[in-house]
């Protein structure tokens, strides 16, 4: 339980640089430097204004020197970090596993809420997630599905390697054909490649089976949901842009528990 709550800890601070990266990366700016500052006058955060849930307690969700409100998006990003952190470390110890899992997650929790409120998955979560996926498979089996079929013969650790790529290629394409698809018959996009990214940094780490269960959890929930948002608020079902990738990266959450 001890390694379970310093997860959580840690899970805490790293999701406090989650937000960080949530609003600097759509915008292309640096997470390193300015250091980190209110964005309605611009007053740099003290150190003790900036430790993860406490400071928005105590400060009331307003900014010490001007009070606007900070957004709720910053305590629910540090939370949601720190609990995914602590089940993972509850469940499977100080592992490899636990360790990949944290990463995987952490990468989607940021992903949703850029994508939520930005319309955009940045390149750096999405491609360098693939990468960490792929990297993850090598040291952490990925369930066989389709690799074991051809190298039956191989080490163990390669033949990992090879479903993680399976999974990040197959789906990846399967959903970039659906919106090129969509394109050509609507004459208009209907999808970004940093969905496609975000399937295939899925497909790395869970593998083809968890990657396609994100692409139906997250297609079915976007559908449900986007259609009953759009006729509740009367938008413009042609002119609305569904974040599709914050439902795919709940759906991903949701297959990396079931996986």
């Amino acid at each position: 339980m001890m390694e379970a709550i310093v997860a959580l800890l840690f899970g805490l601070l790293i999701g406090s640089f989650l937000n960080v990266c949530i609003y600097r990366w759509p915008r292309d700016l640096s997470v390193v430097a300015p250091r980190s500052h209110c964005i309605a006058c611009e007053k740099t955060i003290a150190w003790y204004d900036n430790i993860p849930l406490a400071s928005f307690v105590a400060l009331g969700g307003r900014c010490r020197h001007c009070q606007a409100r900070i957004s709720w998006r910053y305590p629910v990003v540090e939370l949601a970090t720190g609990l995914l952190f602590f089940y993972w470390v509850w469940t499977d110890g100080l592992t490899a596993t636990a360790g990949k899992m944290c990463v995987f997650t952490a990468l989607l929790v940021g992903l949703i809420f850029a994508d939520l409120e930005e319309r955009i998955l940045p390149d750096e979560m999405t491609l360098g997630g693939l990468l960490m996926g792929l990297v993850f498979a090598y040291f952490v089996p990925v369930p066989e599905y389709i690799a074991s079929l051809f190298l039956w013969t191989a080490p163990a650790n390669l033949r990992s390697l090879a479903e993680s790529a399976v999974g990040a290629a197959f789906p990846a394409f399967f959903l970039w054909g659906g919106g090129w698809l969509y394109e050509k018959v609507r004459h208009r996009e209907g999808l970004g490649l940093g969905d496609v990214k975000l399937v295939a940094m899925v497909g790395a780490f869970l593998g083809l089976r968890g990657a396609l269960l994100t692409l139906i959890l997250g297609s079915v929930a976007g559908s449900l949901v986007g259609y009953t948002y759009i006729k509740l608020t009367g938008k413009d079902a042609s002119t609305y842009e569904l974040p599709f990738g914050t439902f795919l990266g709940l759906a991903a959450i949701v297959a990396a528990f079931v996986a």
